[in-house]
């Protein structure tokens, strides 16, 4: 994925995301080559146009919550992950530890050991 953009390696990255699985902006960006980027690749997601089919849904903020209700896809984004077999407590908030997805491609594979 060297050769290519940020951008086309965000939306590669979300295209593999499994249903029922989620990744935080903050780790795509990492995965997409430039870390610290989560607003940025929030922005590519942003700009996607009607009619794509890749699972933007399934991109979500640090805390386990969905980012869009200020868009007004919050709502829509929620049911979206439920229907996919994402929990979501009270607060709109799911468990990363159990529903955040890693590619097994990752140099290392799986999540990243925290030191």
């Amino acid at each position: 994925m060297a050769d290519l953009t940020f951008r086309q390696r965000v939306l590669t990255l979300v295209g593999q995301i499994p249903a029922g699985r989620v990744m935080t902006y903050g780790q795509l960006a990492l995965l997409a080559g430039q870390p610290g980027a989560a607003r940025q690749a929030g922005y590519v997601l942003n700009a996607l146009l009607e009619g794509q089919e890749l699972p933007w849904h399934r991109v979500i903020n640090a805390q386990g919550r969905v980012s869009t209700h200020k868009l007004g896809f919050g709502k829509v984004q929620e049911g979206l992950l439920r229907a996919e077999g994402v929990m979501l407590d009270e607060g709109g908030r799911c468990d990363l530890e159990h529903y955040q997805w890693w590619p097994d491609d990752r140099p290392g594979g799986g999540a990243p050991r925290l030191l």
